[in-house]
């Protein structure tokens, strides 16, 4: 993005338009962890993985889970390494060995977090993760160009306290858009 002032959408989410394309994206909302001139990097917070919870995972990984976390869903965060896991959540906790913050949410990417998850000793509300979605330089903006996604500012009461099927709604209804009205094409005035 040479010469231009760069659009940086590092916390805010992506709200996927009807006309997007790719079903792994349809009526999804991103959580937008990074993004710069190199690319972007991002969380889907509305898919929930298919046969997966919390307790699967964590007997798999020999990492010891509270009955309260057992059953709480595993999302599906995006197409890009759906064997590495992520975990949103609010920023009340840091990891001791890396947590990435982003205004009220904080992004941890290992297994320290599960195991405070497990125990009871994690963050006070957080969306487990495997995958996430990523773009080239250049992609999104393109992407967003082309009528692919809304922008919207990210809170954790759209994150964290609105359901999965609700959250594209929500995420709309923040900047005032009825889903009834959205339109696939692009125009110019």
């Amino acid at each position: 993005m040479t010469g231009a002032a760069a659009l940086d959408l590092t916390g805010q989410l992506l709200v996927a338009m009807p006309n997007m394309g790719d079903p792994r994206f349809d009526r999804s909302v991103v959580f937008v962890c990074a993004h710069s001139e190199d690319g972007a990097m991002g969380l889907i917070v509305n898919k929930p993985a298919v046969d997966m919870v919390l307790g699967e995972l964590m007997d798999q990984l020999d990492i010891p889970c509270s009955s309260l976390a057992r059953n709480t869903a595993v999302h599906f965060g995006g197409p890009v390494e759906t064997t590495r896991g992520f975990v949103l959540h609010t920023d009340d906790y840091t990891s001791r060995l890396q947590t990435l913050k982003v205004g009220a949410f904080g992004m941890t990417a290992t297994q320290d977090v599960l195991e405070d998850i497990g125990t009871g000793d994690g963050p006070e509300r957080a969306l487990v993760m495997l995958g996430y979605a990523g773009w080239g330089p250049g992609q999104l903006e393109g992407e967003i160009t082309r009528n692919g996604w809304l922008t919207v500012d990210a809170s954790p009461p759209v994150v964290f306290g609105t359901g999965d099927t609700a959250k594209w709604i929500k995420a709309l209804d923040v900047i005032g858009i009825d889903p009834l009205g959205l339109s696939g094409a692009a125009g110019r005035a």
